[in-house]
């Protein structure tokens, strides 16, 4: 059984759900410490398309973090009083209204900008599976911290893979930076590696194109191509 996992970024890139449709299982890392900036700060934001002269802008999910360094991924708030889903929502719209597919999918996203979210875990966890959705990608979404696996790095991923009775899993290929290959072997558990690599698509903004952005750029530009240009990016390490 081939697991796989990550932390609950906000509206994350197509390599996210490249990863959940190739295994069969998937975890939200949610009981992790929540970092807001470097190489995990997608957490609480992501990028959009727009005629900006970067070509694209941040959609930032405020969050409470005075005095709350070590919080976790569950923990932790959003900061609502700020009026960022209204600015998110108008951003979308104002930069993908022009979008092939965008009348058929922005409804239901607009709804989901439309509730009140108090923890930013839930509000991610409930884009992430809007999106599962959209793509036709059927996985149940596991909660680590429901599973009460624990540890850091390598030691983590072990144990989610005791706790779901996995005997592989598939790691973005940054995981060879921490995962030893010994050890999940003399465990029976084998690793395979993501290396994602997006391939281009048409953008309703004009210039050049721009890799990595939020999944919702391809799905309301490419609506149900989407799933297929999705799976056309990955390539598969051991």
């Amino acid at each position: 059984m081939l697991l796989t996992g990550h932390q609950p970024n906000y509206l994350p890139y197509a390599g996210f759900f490249d990863k959940v449709a190739r295994a069969e299982r998937f975890v939200v890392v949610d009981d992790v410490q929540f970092v807001k900036r470097g190489p995990f700060g997608w957490i609480h934001r992501n990028r959009i398309r727009t005629a900006s002269p970067e070509g694209w802008e941040w959609l930032t999910v405020p969050v409470q973090t005075k005095g709350k360094f070590s919080q976790t991924i569950r923990e932790t708030r959003v900061d609502n009083a700020l009026p960022w889903a209204r600015k998110h929502w108008k951003s979308v719209e104002w930069n993908y209204r022009k979008a092939r597919f965008f009348a058929e999918y922005a409804p239901e996203l607009k709804l989901v900008y439309e509730r009140k979210w108090e923890w930013l875990c839930d509000l991610s966890v409930e884009l992430i599976g809007l999106v599962l959705r959209w793509l036709g990608i059927s996985r149940p979404l596991l909660l680590q911290s429901e599973l009460g696996a624990a540890g850091k790095a390598g030691d983590l991923v072990l144990d989610l893979c005791r706790k779901t009775g996995a005997d592989a899993y598939l790691s973005g290929i940054h995981g060879k930076d921490y995962l030893e290959p010994a050890v999940f072997e003399s465990a029976g558990i084998q690793l395979l590696f993501q290396e994602y690599r997006a391939r281009e698509y048409p953008q309703c903004v004009a210039g050049p194109f721009v890799p990595n952005l939020s999944v919702i750029d391809l799905i309301f530009n490419c609506g149900p191509e989407s799933p297929s240009i999705v799976a056309a990016g990955n390539d598969l390490e051991t």
